[in-house]
């Protein structure tokens, strides 16, 4: 299976024409409010997956990026991780689960080194969770897995790209 940054090349035009991005925005009833990541650190890479680590570094969420989200389109299956048992930890770049979509399917790599301790379950009877809130880690978001992290992949997460690099990253992949 390809990587989301591979199925995403052959999508990127049709993604761009119909990014809902580029419709006009829709003012909604609720008010919208922010909070404060002090405790998070969210890097990208270049296969389209984020994780955000916990302030110690021993503990995260991973996910696909908004970007891969909408490219993909519709997304209509996710295979899960399995949980980790003991120390197994999965090496950078292994896949760890896959996207299905109405465009193609992509496997989901693991951005750094580490340790699988617990999957969205929601996005088995609600797949297109992802589309709507693909990098939110709450509850009712597209979030993949939480993990646990070593040193060697908490110096793996330093050289992964911070939000404005990767930013810069797909802006030059249309």
């Amino acid at each position: 299976m390809a990587s989301i940054a591979r199925s995403l090349r052959a999508a990127a035009p049709a993604a761009v024409r119909f990014s809902p991005r580029a419709s006009p925005a829709v003012r909604s009833p609720f008010r919208a409010f922010s909070t404060s990541r002090l405790s998070l650190a969210r890097k990208y890479t270049k296969d389209h997956e984020w994780i955000d680590i916990s302030a110690d570094r021993k503990s995260g969420v991973v996910g696909i990026s908004e970007y891969a989200a909408e490219a993909l389109g519709d997304v209509v299956y996710v295979e899960l991780p399995e949980a980790s048992s003991g120390s197994d930890f999965i090496e950078q770049g292994d896949a760890i689960g896959a996207v299905e979509s109405v465009k193609s399917a992509s496997d989901i790599n693991a951005p750094i080194r580490l340790r699988v301790t617990a999957v969205n379950r929601l996005l088995e009877e609600k797949p297109a969770t992802i589309n709507q809130v693909p990098e939110d880690d709450s509850n009712g978001g597209g979030w993949i897995a939480k993990v646990e992290l070593d040193e060697k992949g908490a110096e793996q997460f330093d050289a992964l790209l911070d939000a404005e690099a990767y930013k810069e990253f797909t802006a030059g992949e249309h």
